[in-house]
């Protein structure tokens, strides 16, 4: 074999990974992620306050991500594969189907959650179910202006976030160390705004339950999807680092739609 077509290492290592499987892996991951989260904020807030339950959610995505991150990246929220689309880390063909598995896992949560809060005497979702909102939804009572500023800097933080750690130039292993304590920073912030989503399924995932909370879930699609776009578009410019084309993982963004 002549030097001009000898395969290079890249191609000779790289294997197509197959949807399926990510896709289970993003259904678990974000499963996971409201079902330890807002599970923390319904049936422990009180106990927790705002401290526990950022560090719920944080070491959700932090566990989920070294236990499946490996096999879909471990995205987890349909803004972080937004970004990473508008960034070309990730294949625009498979975005459709990773937010599905994302809402699937999110809402499977929340109906779970549901069936455990609701066997406490007196329950009601109108006392409080983690959903997102602003105005007289707010914890604090923010504004729609202040709640859709929070939403889009603070998802554009964290998708800027992933979008670092997961160069190759980081710290090998500990990218979802970064990404978790980064997530409990922006719940940290956010939580007394707009109960923190910077996530649009994990928003929907426990909307479904309370109608008053899903009028307001519009705002919880439309500002984190909007600062991930800004992330994906900003990252190299900002860093001068262009890794299109490498997927969160490691691997090649390119993948096997079978």
């Amino acid at each position: 074999m002549t030097r001009a077509t000898r395969p290079t290492p890249a191609r000779a290592e790289a294997a197509p990974a197959r949807l399926g499987p990510r896709l289970a892996a993003e259904t678990v991951g974000t499963f996971w992620l409201v079902l330890a989260g807002c599970g923390t904020a319904v049936l422990a807030g009180e106990q927790v306050g705002y401290l526990g339950v950022a560090l719920a959610f944080g070491l959700a995505v932090l566990t989920m991500a070294y236990a499946v991150g490996h096999v879909s990246g471990g995205h987890f929220n349909p803004a972080v594969t937004l970004g990473l689309a508008v960034a070309r880390r990730f294949e625009w063909r498979d975005v459709p189907a990773y937010v599905a598995a994302q809402l699937v896992g999110a809402s499977v949560a929340g109906g779970l959650l549901y069936v455990v809060a609701s066997g406490r005497d007196g329950f009601s979702v109108a006392d409080g179910f983690a959903t997102n909102g602003f105005g007289d939804r707010s914890p604090e009572g923010y504004t729609l202006l202040a709640a859709a500023v929070t939403e889009v800097v603070l998802t554009a933080v964290f998708v800027f976030v992933i979008l670092g750690v997961t160069d190759r130039r980081a710290p090998v292993g500990f990218a979802p160390l970064a990404i978790g304590l980064t997530l409990t920073a922006v719940h940290l912030v956010s939580i007394p705004v707009t109960n923190t989503s910077v996530n649009p399924a994990r928003s929907l995932g426990v909307a479904w339950f309370d109608t008053a909370a899903l009028g307001q879930s519009w705002l919880f699609v439309v500002a984190p999807l909007a600062g991930a776009a800004i992330a994906g578009l900003a990252y190299a410019v900002t860093t001068g680092v262009d890794r299109r084309d490498v997927d969160v993982d490691g691997g090649p963004a390119t993948r096997s739609a079978a």
